[in-house]
């Protein structure tokens, strides 16, 4: 399917959004729950599957929403069509802190991998599929699973992942340890393994772990500072539910404030 250009804008810093222009006719598609603004002209469509089967069958939808169901994301997608004589935009906002990537999948060689939740919207035609580990090791004890998003064609597509984004180029052989939670895409020549620490000590009390993802080149991988589960953890660990306590619960004149103002736990 001939993949649709697009120009756009990414604005924010810690709390981004990327605003897509649209010319007459172009087409983008979104993950459910992103879109934060379309102007007048746009149309927007819920479709079965990954938005890029077109009218190609109801075996192609069947199998695009089942590739969206192995990796944990909605059946549905959304196409947003600018229907109007002129240009038109539409924005799509990142979910929680952290950095929105523009991706030219022409210039990997046609695809790129990602945890399953990094992928924010892209230019229609863009198939959104599934990459099965190579190894099960990698499966069972990475953070994101057995299972990665597959994002294929020759377009623009944007990922987001949490915190700063460090990109590195591997050469061939090259490797890199990263925590697990912390990688947030790859290119797909680049081979994910899992390593363990190496020292009963050190990963019950590092704090880091009992593995490490072994990452070996060629190719670019993409490194979030601030995974998702990272940042619920350390929300739920501080939530009074769970034990937690407030900032300043260290002092006598923050519990008396507390009482003062009708805080009676």
């Amino acid at each position: 399917m001939a993949m649709h250009a697009i120009d756009y804008d990414i604005f924010g810093d810690d709390m981004q959004y990327v605003e897509i222009e649209l010319e007459p006719g172009e087409a983008a598609i979104g993950e459910a729950g992103t879109m934060l603004f379309m102007e007048d002209g746009i149309e927007m469509e819920t479709v079965f599957g990954d938005g890029s089967a077109g009218e190609s069958g109801l075996v192609d939808l069947l199998v695009g929403a089942g590739k969206r169901l192995l990796t944990g994301e909605s059946l549905f997608v959304t196409i947003y069509a600018n229907q109007a004589a002129g240009r038109r935009r539409l924005a799509f906002a990142a979910p929680y802190p952290g950095k929105i990537v523009p991706v030219d999948l022409k210039a990997l060689g046609g695809a790129l991998v990602c945890q399953k939740d990094a992928f924010l919207c892209a230019a229609k035609g863009v198939s959104l599929g599934i990459a099965f580990q190579q190894r099960l090791g990698a499966g069972l004890f990475a953070d994101e699973g057995f299972i990665l998003q597959r994002l294929e064609g020759d377009g623009l597509a944007f990922i987001h992942a949490g915190g700063t984004l460090a990109e590195k180029s591997l050469a061939a052989g090259e490797t890199l340890r990263v925590d697990t939670g912390c990688v947030a895409a790859l290119s797909p020549s680049v081979d994910f393994d899992i390593q363990y620490v190496g020292r009963i000590r050190t990963a019950i009390f590092g704090g880091e772990g009992l593995f490490f993802t072994r990452l070996t080149g060629p190719g670019k991988v993409w490194l979030q500072t601030l995974p998702l589960s990272r940042l619920a953890n350390r929300i739920l660990a501080a939530a009074p539910s769970a034990g937690g306590g407030q900032v300043e619960e260290g002092s006598l004149l923050g519990r008396l404030g507390r009482r003062l103002g009708g805080d009676k736990r």
